[in-house]
């Protein structure tokens, strides 16, 4: 938003999903002569599609007698490929996809089910696969009795289970990324400066460019899913400035943040410096993004899966309580990608500071509040939200979710301990059904700051990811227990 004056952008494309619903049913294989019985159905389903991706779940039923350890397959006939898989490991030859338990769901009792997850990649079609494989064995249709001879003794079981299967990853295994796409909301765009967000992920975190000489050098992690390696920007910047240039998009969609400046992705500001802050993440040291005002960083992502439209998003992002003002925005989200203010509803993100857009609130803040351009939104309209709390801790969660259509919540926490606190979680404002989003992404100001302007707003930036759909509350209290498992200090 723009400061003294209502802000933001114009209707744009609705991203297109895709899904597929496929029931096969599968014979299972037994490994020895005393077995019984063996028979599976597989539902494979599409959750969303983006230019050159998708993302899918997958869950077994076992029909027949328990498994003790599993190993699925399928072949694609379209050139598709896995990129990125939960809830158990993957290989891929060709067209043939193996998947393989996870440590925690390999057992599956009688008419129990695993499930797992996964992004991946195609071009020009997406057929789903037509058949799959259970412990090497075809597909053969309904439960398949052995021939062998009886067994002396009867077959072990296991007992059923006395809670359901997890439908995510345990703690130490996943990351927030992990969590929202085994929720069924995969994440379109990850960035942090301090970790990974995904327990796979071993590339660049993010960019740092070194004044006296203008080269570059990518922060990576130390370890995959693990936090950034500050030595490698230590030793990169020493006896000179380093600025962030670039904030990767560990999503694998390319939806990268460059900064809004002269030599950027245009316009009027400058890049963070790099060094200005460092915390450490269970133990290991980390720099955040620290914006002092006059930086921003931006990315049109409407081709490259953030949701348009009245298409239904989630983020969230951890934050600092103890570095705002009430200039605009501090934002992370959705945004215009025509940098200009186009209206009501043209914008979708996270906004945490001081300011008091309509007047009338309670107290100091800072507050997280929900940016939907033309206004900063404590709650559904723009008298003051009784039930808004300031969130002053040094690391603090923030989250936003919206379908596009009716409905949209806001929460926010300590991000060192504690569960999230709802701040509001009903209707939208009066003209803003539906959306129009654009699907740009935007962090650290509002949507028009950047090209004719400064940005007024300062803040800190330590992670953040905005996902396709609407994250159940389920999984974005994960997500929180996820982040103060990290260890913020």
């Amino acid at each position: 938003m723009r400061e003294n004056r209502l802000l933001r952008r114009r209707p744009a494309l609705v991203a297109a999903t895709a899904t597929a619903l496929l029931l096969v049913t599968a014979a299972a294989t037994q490994t020895s002569a005393s077995a019984a019985a063996a028979g599976c159905q597989v539902d494979y389903t599409v959750s969303s599609s983006w230019q050159g991706g998708f993302g899918a779940n997958v869950t077994i039923t076992n029909l027949g007698d328990a498994v003790d350890g599993w190993r699925l397959t399928w072949s694609y006939a379209a050139g598709q490929t896995v990129t990125q898989l939960w809830n158990g490991s993957y290989t891929q030859a060709g067209a043939q996809v193996t998947v393989t338990n996870a440590s925690y769901n390999g057992a599956i009792p009688t008419n129990g089910t695993a499930s797992f997850g996964f992004n991946g990649a195609w071009t020009g079609s997406n057929p789903a696969p037509t058949a799959f494989s259970l412990n090497g064995t075809t597909c053969t249709g309904g439960v398949n009795p052995t021939t062998g001879p009886p067994p002396t003794t009867p077959p072990p079981t296991t007992p059923p289970p006395t809670t359901p299967p997890p439908t995510t990853p345990p703690p130490g295994t996943s990351q927030p990324c992990d969590i929202y796409a085994a929720g069924g909301t995969a994440c379109i765009a990850a960035h942090s400066t301090t970790r990974a967000l995904y327990a796979a992920y071993n590339g660049s975190l993010y960019q740092v460019r070194r004044s006296s000489d203008n080269t570059t050098r990518n922060i990576g992690v130390l370890s995959p899913g693990g936090r950034a390696n500050a030595a490698s920007q230590d030793s990169f910047c020493a006896n000179t400035t380093c600025v962030i240039t670039v904030i990767y998009d560990q999503s694998g969609r390319g939806n990268n943040l460059g900064y809004q400046g002269s030599g950027g992705v245009g316009g009027a500001v400058q890049p963070a410096v790099a060094n200005k802050e460092s915390v450490t993440v269970g133990g290991d040291k980390v720099y955040s993004l620290y914006i002092p005002g006059r930086s921003s960083y931006w990315r049109d992502g409407h081709l490259t899966g953030v949701p348009t439209g009245a298409a239904p998003e989630g983020m969230y992002m951890v934050t600092s309580g103890t570095h705002v003002n009430s200039g605009c925005c501090f934002d992370y989200g959705n945004s215009e990608t025509t940098r200009r203010a186009d209206g009501a509803g043209a914008m979708d993100a996270i906004y945490f500071g001081t300011s008091c857009w309509f007047g009338g609130c309670s107290g100091s803040g800072p507050w997280v509040q929900a940016d939907l351009e033309y206004g900063l939104y404590p709650g559904g309209s723009s008298s003051w939200n009784s039930n808004q709390r300031a969130f002053t801790s040094k690391f603090v969660t923030a989250t936003l979710k919206n379908n596009g259509t009716s409905r949209f919540a806001i929460k926010g926490s300590n991000a060192q301990s504690g569960s999230l606190y709802t701040l509001y979680d009903g209707s939208l404002p009066r003209g803003y059904s539906p959306m129009r989003k654009q699907g740009a992404i935007i962090l650290g100001s509002g949507g028009d700051c950047c090209i004719d302007n400064t940005n007024q707003s300062v803040g800190t930036f330590y992670e953040g990811a905005m996902v396709a759909g609407y994250p159940s509350d389920a999984t974005e209290n994960a997500v929180q227990a996820n982040i103060t498992a990290a260890g913020y200090r």
